[in-house]
């Protein structure tokens, strides 16, 4: 009997536990009745503080925000799965340049749950198909304006059509001094693209490659400017990468007629700006709608 009793009152101090937890979180908000509690905003400001940030009163408003999201994704039929949030949380560590374990070692050394990371991205995850069903839909890119745009981008440094060869002295960080030293002898022996090849049978690890077809906006603007200053048979100063030390060698040059480069730019460009915006007043009518109650 005593052991009965015993088994009972077990199994009923079991039972409270969640209820005891439960009690011990207050709603500080409620948004459409989704609550929000103090230990969520606790938890989330221990993320925020993991990563350099700050502030109670922003880390309770993203999590306002993202029970938004998530509303407004199940209203539009969208769910998240927990692959899409377990394999976003091993893209967090791979960016972090972590393993997914010293990940959740690094949250759990900082006091934040490891559902904390995972609520946010749920969220995100929800948001960002929210977006490409409702958002992206209302991105209109006037042709014209993109015209008018590019007309402006249009330079000395961008304006032209180039056919270059890429002349790679292969090495490690650490050897680009050397190899910088050999370029500049290649750069001095360099007799235009016709004999590139052969040229670079005269050095050790030198291999030419063919870049194509490469329109100036292609290229990272000091390039460009350099390039610009060069005639056909010319061949840049020589620049570290991550592959070794590198020369552009100019094999046809032309001024580009039209402005379709920099218009592909700019569309991106635009299209990004006019996303962010249609993104942030959707959001700011589902908060008008939302039915939020700070206690």
């Amino acid at each position: 009997m005593k052991r009965l009793a015993l088994g009972l009152f077990i199994a009923v101090a079991l039972a409270a536990a969640p209820v005891t937890a439960a009690l011990a979180a207050t709603v500080k908000v409620s948004v459409n009745g989704s609550a929000i509690t103090d230990v969520q905003i606790s938890q989330r400001l221990k993320l925020f503080e993991l990563e350099g940030k700050s502030g109670q009163t922003a880390a309770r408003d993203e999590l306002v925000n993202e029970a938004i999201m998530l509303q407004e994704a199940k209203r539009l039929g969208i769910e998240v799965t927990d692959k899409q949030v377990n394999d976003a949380m091993v893209n967090v560590a791979r960016n972090i340049r972590q393993s997914y374990d010293n990940l959740l070692k690094i949250l759990s050394s900082r006091g934040v749950p490891k559902s904390t990371l995972e609520d946010r991205l749920r969220a995100n995850i929800a948001w960002g198909q929210v977006t490409q069903a409702a958002i992206i839909p209302r991105v209109q890119i006037s042709d014209l304006e993109l015209d008018k745009r590019a007309e402006q981008r249009v330079n000395a440094a961008n304006s032209f059509d180039y056919i270059l060869k890429e002349v790679i002295f292969v090495g490690t960080p650490g050897q680009a001094s050397g190899r910088t030293s050999e370029a500049n002898r290649y750069r001095s022996a360099y007799k235009g693209c016709d004999t590139a090849v052969q040229t670079s049978l005269n050095f050790r690890d030198a291999a030419v490659l063919d870049m194509g077809r490469r329109h100036a906006t292609q290229l990272p603007e000091a390039l460009a400017k350099e390039l610009a200053g060069l005639n056909v048979g010319g061949i840049t100063k020589p620049r570290t990468t991550e592959s070794g030390v590198s020369m552009l060698a100019v094999c046809a040059k032309t001024v580009a007629e039209d402005t379709t480069f920099i218009k592909n730019n700019l569309r991106q460009e635009v299209g990004s700006e006019q996303l962010k915006g249609e993104a942030e007043k959707y959001m700011a009518d589902l908060k008008k709608q939302a039915r939020i109650v700070y206690h």
